[in-house]
């Protein structure tokens, strides 16, 4: 555990919390926690000193979902990486409806071109990141209208991350990772009315891994 950071710690149980469509209260509530457990206010955001939940309230939630500490450990990396020493660095930030356009993105996924905004990130230590702020409801209870996702074109995305897809046909998608083999790459859906997807390798301009959302 001591390998991971706060930030980390806390994005997972979020994360976790929302695999299962519930939020982290009532997660705490399904591990026989007191509701209150993994709120914002224990966090001790911004305070001196970071409060971090207890190994003890850690093992009955993933007891209660079924998750192993792995897995539960695979969470962490939806966190960017902070470096506290850091001062804030301005993030390209474009609406996810707007990012379909041509000219937004070279050959990798990188930002270029005109059309975006910035925002301040602090402490953020990985490069070359974007964000895409969600509009409407349409991949909710994952993410929903206002949310803002980090993504990373370099970043290898691998079975089971959330990623940006971009199509040959200019389709902009926000799926989950299920499979690649040598010639195609299964897309999971984010909600239960969603399609799944199973796309050629040629169809496929590049593929960028969420590593964040906000809440």
């Amino acid at each position: 555990m001591s390998s991971l950071s706060h930030t980390e710690i806390w994005t997972a149980i979020d994360a976790l919390a929302k695999r299962f469509d519930m939020s982290p209260s009532a997660m705490a509530k399904l591990a026989g926690l007191d509701p209150t457990s993994f709120n914002r206010s224990k966090r001790g955001e911004g305070e001196s000193r970071p409060r971090w939940p207890s190994t003890e309230s850690l093992a009955k939630v993933l007891e209660a979902t079924g998750v192993g500490f792995s897995e539960f450990a695979a969470l962490t990396e939806r966190a960017p990486r902070l470096d506290p020493r850091r001062d804030p660095r301005a993030v390209p930030l474009i609406g996810f409806a707007q990012a379909g356009a041509e000219g937004l993105f070279d050959e990798n996924g990188a930002p270029s071109g005109a059309g975006w905004d910035e925002i301040d990130f602090p402490g953020l230590a990985e490069e070359g990141v974007y964000a895409l702020e969600i509009s409407g409801d349409a991949l909710a209870p994952i993410f929903r209208d206002g949310d803002r996702i980090l993504v990373s074109p370099t970043a290898p995305p691998r079975r089971g991350d959330r990623v940006v897809v971009r199509t040959t046909g200019g389709e902009l998608l926000i799926k989950e990772m299920a499979r690649v083999t040598a010639r195609s790459v299964e897309l999971a859906s984010l909600n239960r009315d969603g399609q799944d997807l199973t796309l050629d390798l040629a169809e496929v301009v590049w593929i960028a891994r969420i590593l964040w959302a906000s809440q």
